[in-house]
């Protein structure tokens, strides 16, 4: 007989590999074939079929490096954020379990997807989000983690103020006003940059990034509560 099941090392489960990402991160000026053709198909299905009214817009011409977070509430919102910015390709993050897919996986890396492991701290993930602003481009994170129904944000990840207050670039929120439906009206409102020069002028710590996630969290109630905000 062979080893008794106790004698057996436990299998540990193999994470997807996040390799060669920097092959495939958006800066400006350049372009992703992939990127271009995708957003265009969407761009066409959208103002077919879908009636999306964006309030604000003019504030993601800001010249990059920048960070725009949204509310998550369908799989459409990376789609919808990168309609809106039109001068750059944006660098997503997304969870690790879609670069599984050995399609999609790929597929996504090439839509400039950063994989980050929601369940543990993940250092990899946060170096990738660094490169990208200080090479100049945009990086799109959502706040929440994952999906939620309801619109308003009100649980954000300690991750995103971390990323904020280490890059130094500006960040600015986008409200997603639900899922995309056919013939129906969706409404986006992007808001001024969160201020945060005064905590970054105090260091990053515990302290600042909670305080970033109580202006984050401060910013949706006002994006939803009052559109013209």
């Amino acid at each position: 007989m062979g080893m008794s099941e106790q004698n057996q090392p436990e299998k540990q489960e193999k994470k997807p590999e996040k390799k060669n990402f920097q092959h495939h991160m958006a800066v400006p000026g350049k372009k992703g074939i992939i990127y271009t053709i995708a957003r265009g198909i969407f761009w066409i299905y959208f103002h077919l079929f879908c009636f999306m009214h964006c309030m604000g817009r003019e504030k993601l011409n800001l010249d990059a490096p920048y960070i725009v977070i949204a509310n998550h509430t369908s799989f459409a919102d990376p789609i919808i954020a990168a309609m809106l910015i039109r001068r750059y390709e944006v660098n997503f993050l997304g969870k690790i379990e879609l670069a599984k897919a050995p399609v999609v996986g790929k597929l996504l890396m090439h839509l400039h997807m950063i994989p980050v492991d929601r369940h543990h701290s993940d250092m990899e993930a946060m170096r990738a989000c660094l490169r990208v602003t200080k090479a100049g481009g945009v990086l799109g994170i959502f706040p929440e983690g994952t999906r939620h129904k309801e619109g308003i944000m009100e649980h954000v990840e300690s991750g995103v103020a971390l990323i904020a207050l280490r890059s130094g670039v500006p960040m600015i929120p986008m409200y997603i006003g639900g899922k995309p439906r056919l013939f129906r009206r969706l409404d986006v409102r992007v808001g001024d940059p969160i201020a945060m020069d005064d905590l970054r002028a105090r260091g990053v710590n515990r302290d600042t990034c909670e305080e970033l996630l109580g202006r984050i969290t401060e910013t949706y109630r006002a994006l939803t509560a009052h559109p013209e905000a």
